[in-house]
């Protein structure tokens, strides 16, 4: 259902608020660039300060600005199942194609308490439902045989893995049907997970890098090895640059130098340092992104 490049899209700001016209623009560039889908309101698009209102707003215009040309994924996650409801009810209704939810944070629920919050999610929603495991963020890893329950619940229809951890991933397909997505949630290895039968990405990188992020996936699904790696090492200082601080830091700024939108994120992320800076200047002149 959800396979290929998804870009987990920045939110840009202008003078405190959402910055509509901007938004809609970055879809067009991502249509543009060939990406499969988009998700608003991921870590990415800085969801944990989002107002409710804005983040219901973020998804409605993300919706219209793709008009179905590419699949949207909205996250729709928070350590609160009810909340999780009702922003994934209100994705549905948007219009999105699913939902992504990040397993609970802060609460640390035991194995069984995150199958019985994806499980109340998909029973209350009857929609399309993306799990995302990030345990650097949450504290709380979801184990393969975790989600092989989870990927006994009809509407939970896939993962976006940012264990970091190959031998974790493999278990994970292993143990899931053939029609569970298994997508990439770190960029530096989603050439590996690929290789061992994942299903695409759901990116950052391609926040600033659409066409080469997408070339390399149409480059692995095409069985071209050799150009699939050359795009593998093209983008890995790139990778590198956009995680030399807390995503979305580094590619705030990135669009931003790039003329994309204001380089504006808010409290209690600030603005990339000044050596920072330099360094991913440095790396998108040399990638061609300046």
């Amino acid at each position: 259902m959800f396979r290929g490049v998804y870009t987990a899209i920045v939110t840009p700001f202008r003078g405190g608020s959402v910055d509509e016209r901007a938004l809609g623009n970055l879809v067009e560039l991502q249509v543009a660039g060939g990406v499969d889908g988009i998700v608003p309101c991921g870590t990415t698009g800085e969801s944990a300060t989002l107002s409710h209102a804005e983040h219901r707003r973020v998804v409605e215009v993300v919706v219209e600005a793709a008009r179905g040309r590419v699949q949207v994924i909205a996250g729709t996650g928070s350590n609160s199942t009810t909340e999780a409801i009702e922003l994934t009810r209100h994705a549905k209704e948007a219009g999105a194609d699913g939902a992504l939810l990040i397993s609970p944070y802060y609460n640390k629920p035991t194995q069984a308490g995150i199958v019985a919050h994806y499980a109340e999610i998909a029973r209350q929603s009857a929609f399309p439902l993306v799990v995302y495991n990030i345990p650097g963020r949450t504290q709380s890893n979801i184990l393969p045989e975790t989600m092989a329950q989870l990927a006994d619940i009809e509407q939970v229809v896939g993962v976006k893995e940012a264990s970091l951890d190959l031998e974790q991933v493999s278990e994970v397909i292993a143990r899931c049907p053939a029609d569970f997505d298994v997508l990439s949630g770190q960029d530096s290895i989603t050439l590996p997970i690929l290789s061992i039968g994942g299903h695409g990405a759901i990116s950052t990188l391609s926040n600033v890098a659409p066409a080469e992020v997408t070339e390399l996936y149409r480059a692995f699904r095409a069985n071209d090895l050799e150009r699939a790696r050359a795009a593998h090492f093209r983008l890995l200082p790139l990778c590198g640059a956009l995680f030399c601080e807390t995503n979305p830091i580094p590619v705030k700024a990135a669009l931003a130098m790039m003329g994309r939108i204001d380089e504006e994120i808010r409290l209690p992320m600030v603005r990339i340092s000044d050596k920072n800076r330099e360094s991913l200047r440095v790396t998108l002149k040399e990638f061609g992104l300046l």
